[in-house]
């Protein structure tokens, strides 16, 4: 058994003596979207500094917990504040969260994040289903020597965001009557927010939504055969044109804050009809 088997377990071993909820599905929770899990049937809540090899997250609007429980008839685990890597957390403590839910008993992971509009026809508010991505982040989350009990040495990414659940989320928002774009998400490093050539160059290479986040825990649930549903909520215009205004962290938060109630009725109706 090799040092992060080990670490997963004693982590698992940590979860289990204050819940024995055996999670069917993994969220996690981008910046401003932690109220999200406000609907979950609370069995426990654990701070990461109560969890073996979990960091602490550091950014403002990441609560920092796991949440076990209930929510529309499946067992959930919530990542309420997700790890990113321009914090200075090496790809391996940004991934051991997903790891550590899916030893739990987790098969499906549900990623969101607030990100920036690369596409010219996204506002602010706007909530998109993620049907690809582009890592621009520098690193691959399987960088390293790898563990064949957690998955390939050479992963697959072809339907990384599981085709069969994203029809079941157009269905889903359908009859909510929920708008819903769909788009690639392009993962940038930060912390900075993108330059204007930055972003022109992010969407001319395909992108229509940009973020820190999302491409690390989606790389690491595919690595182990998970099943994969990402969701970003547009909260700044990111189009790199000369009328586009400048960016600030609390606003987007705020656009974050608003458009999850949607994101939250929809994922509750999406949950719902999972097999």
């Amino acid at each position: 058994m090799n040092e992060t088997t080990k670490s997963i377990r004693s982590a698992r071993f940590a979860i289990r003596a204050k819940t024995q909820v055996e999670p069917q599905i993994a969220v996690i929770l981008g910046s401003g979207l932690g109220p999200l899990a406000d609907k979950v049937e609370v069995d426990a809540i654990l701070p990461y500094s109560e969890i073996p090899g979990i960091a602490q997250s550091t950014v403002h609007g990441h609560a920092g917990r796991l949440i076990v429980g209930s929510l529309a008839g499946k067992d959930v685990i919530f990542m309420q504040g997700r790890l990113h890597y321009y914090e200075g957390h090496p790809m391996s403590d940004v991934i051991f969260p997903t790891r550590v839910m899916h030893a739990l008993g987790a098969k499906t992971l549900i990623v969101t994040n607030a990100a920036g509009g690369l596409n010219p026809d996204f506002t602010p508010g706007d909530l998109m289903l993620i049907t690809d991505h582009i890592n621009m982040m520098g690193n691959n989350a399987l960088i390293g020597p790898n563990d064949e009990s957690l998955g390939p040495r050479f992963p697959d990414m072809t339907d990384t965001y599981t085709p069969e659940l994203r029809q079941l989320v157009l269905q889903r928002a359908d009859e909510e009557g929920i708008a819903l774009q769909q788009g690639v998400y392009a993962a940038w490093s930060g912390p900075t927010f993108e330059t204007p050539a930055e972003r022109r160059f992010l969407r001319l290479i395909g992108g229509d939504a940009v973020g820190m986040s999302t491409v690390p825990e989606a790389t690491a649930a595919r690595h182990m055969g998970m099943s994969v549903l990402g969701f970003s909520v547009i909260t700044n215009v990111a189009t790199g044109l000369a009328d586009q205004p400048a960016d600030d962290h609390l606003e987007v938060l705020a656009v974050a804050e608003v458009a999850g109630r949607r994101l939250a009725r929809l994922l509750d109706r999406v949950i719902a009809s999972m097999p």
